[in-house]
């Protein structure tokens, strides 16, 4: 190959292919065969009739027909008796040809026009009130064009949380995107159907949700690059001591994250945020009414249940129907309006949380409906001579 190239200099050169043989020490027909040739000689061995021949017009059909069929599978159809890893190799240089091809489109992002959504998942786990630790779901959404990065741990996957943690990223943003691009997740909808709750939320940001169709991946690659830079630069040499601490670390990382240099866009996005704020629509103006809401008539132990653990509330509204509302951070309850029972929301699944207030008050409560009511005092009865009196019998007996 060095000599080709060679040949073809010296010979674009002007030196005539007579004088290049001589001083190369080659034939002149390898000169002339090395100018007349556009690519380098390459060494081909001739092609020989292998075990695997007559079974490849054979393969060939049947990868036509099932392009993913597995070589176990067509080796036992075709009853190949010889080396399973030959077969194998022969089938893997054979499918290529003739799997469908799926072109990707080069894809391009207006200022303000879509973020991307999806959900992360840290491969460590993260320790949680009850002395557990569980692996939690972390929402990225980046602004395609100017691939601002946001991203928050939340407790669950659920419909809820993810509208919720959506809401604050969007906060964090400043603006409204008009487009939520996401996958098949199921909290948010799947095989194009939203899920409940979704298409409120979306409507009162007066932005779109677009699923995208399975097998789209190009679609979403921006986060999903992202979800590998988190694992490489954010997760190494790193330990939490709860969610709220994660979140405490991944916000001072994401300032940092936002500064780098993008070589795909050769721009930092937080120098390009500021026109992709400027092309996306305003907060709505109005409160989004997102997050746990449930509705109990509140028993006798005066707890409520919110997503798997137990909450204390006042027992004072034993009997009626209490309102439970709950966001990221708090549970709250109230009875016809009014605040009666205030909690950290807890992560961990099975955990009991108790005000001493309302343990002190169902005390109190009890104890006042086992003492027994109080006699009447003798106030209440008349004097015997009342009576006397009344009949005339007040006269002395002779």
């Amino acid at each position: 190959m060095e000599d080709w190239a060679l040949i073809r200099r010296l010979v674009a050169e002007g030196v005539p292919q007579r004088r290049v043989a001589r001083e190369l020490g080659i034939a002149r027909k390898t000169v002339a065969a090395a100018v007349a040739s556009e690519r380098p000689p390459k060494y081909e061995r001739k092609a020989v009739p292998t075990s695997f021949t007559p079974f490849e017009p054979r393969v060939r059909a049947l990868l036509e027909e099932h392009p993913e069929m597995p070589a176990m599978v067509i080796a036992e159809r075709l009853e190949w008796s010889g080396s399973i890893t030959w077969f194998r190799q022969n089938v893997q240089r054979l499918r290529p040809e003739h799997r469908p091809v799926d072109p990707a489109d080069r894809l391009t992002w207006a200022a303000g026009d879509a973020v991307q959504c999806d959900l992360w998942f840290p491969p460590q786990r993260i320790p949680l009130e009850d002395g557990s630790a569980a692996l939690l779901p972390v929402l990225v959404i980046v602004a395609a064009h100017s691939r601002f990065l946001t991203a928050r741990m939340i407790p669950s996957r659920k419909t809820e949380d993810l509208l919720l943690g959506s809401w604050e990223l969007i906060r964090q943003l400043g603006r409204v995107p008009r487009r939520l691009i996401w996958d098949n997740e199921s909290g948010i909808g799947q095989r194009g159907r939203l899920a409940e709750g979704v298409s409120s939320f979306a409507g009162t940001l007066a932005a779109r949700i677009v699923q995208l169709k399975p097998y789209d991946p190009e679609s979403k690659g921006i986060v999903e690059r992202h979800n590998g830079f988190f694992e490489t630069s954010f997760m190494p040499g790193r330990a939490f001591a709860s969610p709220q601490d994660f979140n405490t670390q991944l916000a001072e990382w994401l300032e940092k994250a936002n500064a780098r240099l993008v070589r795909t866009i050769m721009a930092r996005p937080i120098d390009l945020i500021e026109h992709d704020r400027s092309r996306m629509l305003p907060l709505p103006p109005i409160p989004l009414q997102l997050g746990w809401r449930e509705r109990f008539r509140l028993g006798r132990d005066y707890y409520v249940r919110l997503a798997g653990s137990d909450y204390s509330v006042d027992p004072h509204a034993i009997g009626r129907m209490v309102d439970v509302a709950a966001d990221l951070d708090r549970v709250r309850v109230r009875l016809e309006g009014r605040i009666i029972a205030d909690h950290a929301r807890v992560w961990a699944r099975g955990m009991t949380i108790t005000d001493p207030a309302h343990v002190e008050t169902a005390k109190l409560m009890r104890t006042q409906f086992q003492q027994p009511k109080p006699v009447l005092g003798d106030d209440l009865g008349r004097d015997l001579a009342d009576y006397d009196r009344a009949f005339g019998l007040t006269g002395e007996v002779a």
